[in-house]
């Protein structure tokens, strides 16, 4: 009789992977027309960009994009080695590392946004 497979397959991934998607697609919408169609001619200078940064909501959405991308890009890269079957104490290692990475990644980003609006300022 095989061993069940407890941490592989969990039963709800797919879905916040789907969540996720629809999140991303909202987000990518607010991008991109607040970045490209609502100022003429879009974010041309430093400056432009600083500007717009430097709006609180705006701040908040490129964050929360950022987080977003972040979060489904890790959950594709976890189903992917998910479906090498690997043993249930590799998958912890993964899913500690993915989530790490995840972590930094968007802190990351984040300081870099906030020293690129501290810097214009």
């Amino acid at each position: 009789m095989q061993k069940p497979i407890t941490h592989q397959r969990r039963p709800g991934t797919w879905i916040w992977q789907a969540l996720s998607g629809v999140g991303l697609l909202i987000l990518l919408t607010l991008h991109m027309l607040a970045n490209h169609f609502i100022r003429e001619g879009g974010l041309q200078t430093y400056q432009d960009v600083v500007a717009y940064l430097s709006n609180p909501l705006i701040m908040v959405l490129e964050v929360a994009f950022l987080a977003v991308v972040t979060y489904h890009a890790l959950l594709g890269v976890r189903a992917i080695f998910t479906d090498l079957g690997l043993s249930d104490r590799t998958m912890t290692t993964i899913n500690r590392v993915l989530t790490v990475l995840g972590v930094v990644m968007v802190a990351w980003g984040v300081f870099l946004t906030l020293y690129i609006v501290r810097l214009g300022a």
